[in-house]
């Protein structure tokens, strides 16, 4: 972590006297007059004579001797930095004296956004155009993006609804920071930051131009809300302080990839791909710091990138998606980024990117640095499941921009955890712990200042230290006891080392068995039981329950024994909003009948994001002229109407773009649908518009899903299911492997259901272990 010029620190070798044959080794019989012979048979008086010259020469070897030694000690420069360190030690640079009472405020009185305000900020720096990724941020409603130029940004950069701060105006804002900062570097992304605290941020997203969000929702696995009615309150998985040796982790190997390692973990730690042995757990709140994985790209090192290659592909790694959130203890750290970081409001201070080290270590090392100070107020960081996927432009950083990572951060986290202060405010621990690691030559004297500068313009902007917290670390730790392990074995997918795919050797039906799993691990199945459930329901959770995370069964008669609820199949979308709430990290929600069959393998391609329903299955879908029809069909009409008038303005305008004329009603049998978790929040509140009004569930539905998205939008895997009005004499003949779905298919009976599973194993073979 040694930021001085290498080329400085790498003595060369002191240039020698001439060699000794041109001065003195002339042979003496040679020069009979220029000594006695009783001189020339003096060795004494000889040695004496010449003993400057001596010693020259053995130091010049000792020299020779020694710097070999390293060479081959090290292997390469590291030994050699090192002394670089240790002569760095002896340089104490000035502690800054800073007047924390006396420091003016900072207004914006130079850009037009001087009265604006959000809580909720994107901060990214630019040097090209928009790129695609910066677009769809921009478009992801209740966030701002901040676009921070540099030296390289084009001068006429512009993105409708994104504020861009070009170096002119970042002049101007009157920040002390800016005298620090280097031209052409995205650690200009300082100035964003007090910008947007400036301007009322409360969360401050850190990400890149590279990385599209997935699913556009930030708070999909992002917990956004810490407080309050939004926030998840719920218990998170954390690593085991049981080793207090152990102070880094590898963060993607609880995710799934274990032969992958982040930007800024030792090299030393690359060969630990064990899992862990167990967790402990932690109350979630004070996860200030969350740092996201990215699919595509993740944040990995120039040695990853540059050894991990075959040929030029670009790198699609993938992580898992349903593995929980990790939080980590006092005394273990985890490298953090600047491409797919929140940031909470009571760890702002934390966003200060370093100026005197390489570029691609800035980011790491404030992570570092940041962690450590993160302690002194209780606060922890969380790593996330995928968040983002970024793109891999097949063009690594060069090793040079990393130079400051690979040298000792091994002991920069030794040091980070033994490091303890006796100020009494953040803000002094803050500028007593970038002292310190000038001191010891993690960075240099210029970031002590540039800390000072920071802190002083985050009070001038108006923000508000946290107050300090007991520190665990100096507390006994509890011991561990049974009950508080908790286990949690990580998928192991496939992943890129030198080149070749690492796959194991699982036999086809169990891999099937596992991908199928993976897809719909996370998704809730609701059947509605017409039958007999006494008969069925434990045949339906046993078919369907290797595949989804939850099984949830309704039926017109509860039955706790058999954790059945009560349900009404005519108004059966009255009971979506409370299953929701109780499942608030699902990916989606999927409504089956029991007289329809899921093959459920048929669906591996299908857009979890979108909607899913059989709106061009014309014996399932249509609609019904309304003239001459029975009272039923009109007073159906009549309630759509009155629904639709109340509607929103973005759920109205889609349902009158579908249904071009209200002289007919629209019907679905609606046997199987599935509802994305980014649609849930319409859902319920098109429920709640229907509210106590008599609305049949076949009305309902066509009506629901044509207020949330075109139908042109909705996925189309079901649109291909066998449909029937009626179930012909031979179910065998009927059934298709190849379809996503089979209606109507009649199981009231435990022999009924044997003769599904044995059709049902020309799909899924391994179903034939349940008969």
């Amino acid at each position: 972590m040694l930021v001085q010029d290498r080329e400085d620190g790498v003595s060369k070798s002191p240039k020698g006297p001439k060699p000794i044959r041109e001065r003195s080794s002339i042979p003496l019989s040679r020069t009979p007059n220029r000594f006695n012979g009783a001189k020339n048979l003096d060795f004494s008086t000889w040695v004496s004579e010449n003993l400057y010259k001596i010693l020259t020469i053995l130091l010049l070897i000792s020299t020779i001797a020694i710097f070999f030694y390293l060479r081959s000690a090290a292997g390469d420069t590291t030994t050699l930095l090192c002394l670089q360190s240790t002569q760095t030690h002896s340089i104490r640079p000035e502690f800054p004296k800073i007047n924390w009472n006396n420091i003016p405020a900072i207004l914006d009185k130079s850009t037009p956004y001087a009265n604006f305000r959000s809580e909720k900020w994107v901060v990214v720096s630019v040097s090209d155009y928009p790129s695609d990724s910066l677009r769809k941020l921009g478009r992801i409603k209740g966030w701002q993006v901040l676009a921070v130029g540099n030296s390289k940004t084009p001068k006429d950069w512009n993105l409708k609804g994104t504020i861009f701060l070009s170096l002119e105006m970042q002049a101007k804002l009157g920040f002390r920071v800016v005298d620090y900062l280097p031209y052409d570097s995205y650690v200009r992304k300082t100035v964003g930051y007090l910008f947007a605290i400036q301007h009322g941020a409360k969360k401050i997203l850190d990400v890149d131009d590279r990385g599209d969000v997935i699913d556009d929702d930030i708070g999909k696995h992002f917990d956004v809300e810490l407080i309050g009615e939004d926030a998840r309150q719920e218990v998170i998985l954390q690593y085991s302080h049981d080793n207090p040796n152990r102070t880094v982790v590898n963060p993607y190997i609880h995710f799934g990839q274990r032969s992958v390692w982040p930007r800024g973990l030792p090299l030393e730690n690359v060969g630990e791909i064990g899992h862990e042995e167990f967790y402990t757990e932690i109350f979630g709140g004070k996860q200030l710091i969350q740092q996201g994985i990215s699919n595509g790209l993740p944040d990995v090192d120039s040695v990853f990138y540059f050894t991990r290659k075959a040929g030029f592909e670009a790198f699609d790694i993938r992580f898992d998606e349903h593995a929980p959130k990790v939080a980590l203890p006092q005394g273990m750290m985890v490298p953090v980024n600047s491409f797919n970081t929140l940031f909470h409001s009571s760890a702002f201070w934390g966003l200060m990117l370093p100026v005197s080290v390489s570029t691609m270590a800035s980011d790491v090392l404030r992570g570092y640095w940041t962690q450590r100070l993160l302690w002194e107020i209780g606060g922890y960081v969380v790593v996330y499941p995928p968040t983002i996927h970024r793109y891999d432009r097949i063009e690594g950083y060069p090793f040079s921009e990393e130079k400051d990572l690979h040298v000792n951060v091994g002991r920069l986290t030794k040091f980070l955890v033994a490091w303890r202060s006796s100020k009494h405010r953040l803000f002094e621990k803050i500028l007593e712990l970038s002292y310190a690691m000038a001191e010891e030559g993690f960075w240099t004297v210029q970031d002590v200042k540039f800390t000072a500068a920071w802190l002083q313009d985050l009070l001038a902007v108006g923000y508000m230290q946290p107050r300090l917290m007991s520190l665990e670390l100096d507390r006994p730790r509890a011991s561990i006891g049974h009950g508080d392990r908790k286990e949690f074995v990580p998928q192991k997918l496939p992943s890129v080392h030198l080149g070749v795919e690492e796959i194991g050797t699982v036999n086809y039906e169990i891999a099937n068995l596992i991908k199928w799993r993976k897809n719909f691990g996370n998704v809730v199945l609701i059947i509605f039981c017409s039958g007999p459930v006494e008969r069925t329901a434990l045949e339906w959770r046993l078919l369907y329950g290797r595949i989804f995370k939850t099984v949830i069964i309704l039926s017109d008669q509860k039955n706790v024994d058999l954790a059945v609820e009560k349900g009404n199949l005519d108004y059966m979308y009255r009971y979506a909003p409370k299953i929701f709430d109780r499942y608030t990290s699902a990916e989606g929600f999927l409504f089956l009948q029991d007289d329809t069959i899921l093959n459920y393998w048929n669906l591996l391609q299908a857009d979890k994001s979108k909607l899913w329903i059989a709106n061009k299955v014309s014996k399932s879908w249509h609609a019904v002229p309304v003239a001459n029809k029975s009272d039923w069909f009109v007073k159906q009409a009549d309630v759509v109407k009155k629904v639709v008038a109340t509607m929103p303005v973005h759920l109205q305008v889609n349902y009158k773009e579908s249904m071009k004329s209200d002289e007919a009603l629209t019907i679905c049998s609606s046997e199987i649908f599935y509802i994305p978790r980014r649609f849930v929040s319409d859902f319920v509140d098109l429920v709640n518009l229907v509210g106590n009004l008599d609305m049949h569930h076949k009305v309902a539905m066509p009506m629901f899903f044509t207020a949330m998205d075109s139908p042109q939008n909705f996925d189309s895997v079901l649109n291909s299911m066998i449909y029937k009005k009626k179930p012909p004499g031979n179910l065998t003949t009927f059934y298709s492997a190849e379809a996503p779905a089979i209606h109507p298919w009649k199981v009231s009976s435990e022999q009924e259901f044997i003769k599904l599973i044995r059709v049902m194993a020309a799909g899924d073979p391994l179903l034939m272990e349940l008969v």
